[in-house]
């Protein structure tokens, strides 16, 4: 699934060219999204300036100055660049048209959406799929403290509490993984036997994990390209223990371990990392 540091560089991306052009027209090829795109979407949007490009948690949002589009890029999707005439693919579903660029979502899974706020409905953080996410890992609230206070009452597992997305958000399956490995501590732990100490490795790992995928452009998918249509790098580069079950790990030598958690699949260090 895309993940904070794609969709980032997602946004960055159509942000270099989306801002201050007039979209001309929104085709939507396949309406049958995990929510229909709304019908009356394409006319909303014909001929209106975008204002800007900006996330929260893993939504795009493409703000215009009578409402915001809701962007999420599902379990395999992307937003790409394209040529004004080049073709479609198969799952090339909902497109932007713009006097000179072009953007298609390309989404083999339909698990994505494309979703409309009008700004008399209110705050756009009180949409209903942005209101209950926790603090982005990079506001500067986001802190060793804030982690800790977050984590000392609760009983979850600490893996499950950052895919979450309630205390933090943009800390998916694989960047979960390698954060944890990073602070030395046991996926399985419950969040409320995580000292301050480790709290704060903890915080610093997720730092440190999100800015080098974002250094890379992010690659949680093999097949994951940005929005100039470039392949990521980051997984192939620096992963340390997701997908390397029964290899050695590259501290200690011990056999890396997957077990499954909440459905995802989880690696660790049983060496390196504990309860």
């Amino acid at each position: 699934m895309p993940e904070l540091p794609e969709v980032e560089t997602t946004r960055r991306g159509i942000a270099t060219i989306m801002p201050g052009r007039v979209l001309r027209r929104l085709l939507v090829h396949e309406p049958r999204l995990r929510w229909p795109v709304p019908a009356a979407l394409p006319a909303a949007l014909e001929d209106r300036r975008v204002l800007a490009c900006e996330r929260r948690g893993k939504y795009l949002l493409i703000r215009f100055e009578h409402g915001t589009q809701i962007i999420h890029l599902g379990m395999s999707g992307s937003l790409r660049r394209v040529p004004l005439d080049e073709a479609l693919r198969k799952h090339d579903h909902v497109e932007w048209r713009f006097d000179d660029a072009r953007f298609l979502l390309h989404d083999p899974r339909r698990f994505g959406a494309v979703l409309w706020h009008p700004a008399e409905a209110g705050p756009l953080l009180e949409h209903p799929l942005l209101a209950g996410l926790g603090i982005e890992p990079f506001d500067p609230g986001f802190t060793p403290a804030y982690l800790y206070e977050a984590l000392r009452s609760r009983a979850q597992a600490i893996k499950g509490l950052l895919l979450g997305g309630r205390i933090v958000v943009g800390v998916g399956n694989i960047y979960a993984s390698e954060s944890l490995f990073q602070a030395g501590i046991d996926p399985r732990t419950p969040g409320g036997r995580i000292s301050r100490p480790r709290s704060a490795r903890l915080h610093e790992a997720i730092r440190r994990t999100l800015a080098q995928a974002l250094e890379s452009g992010g690659s949680t998918l093999r097949d994951y390209v940005d929005a100039q249509g470039a392949p990521g790098a980051y997984f192939t580069l620096h992963a340390a223990v997701y997908e390397r079950g029964g290899q050695p790990c590259p501290r200690c030598a011990t056999p890396i371990r997957r077990i499954v958690q909440g459905q995802r699949a989880t690696y660790f260090c049983p060496g390196c990392q504990k309860r």
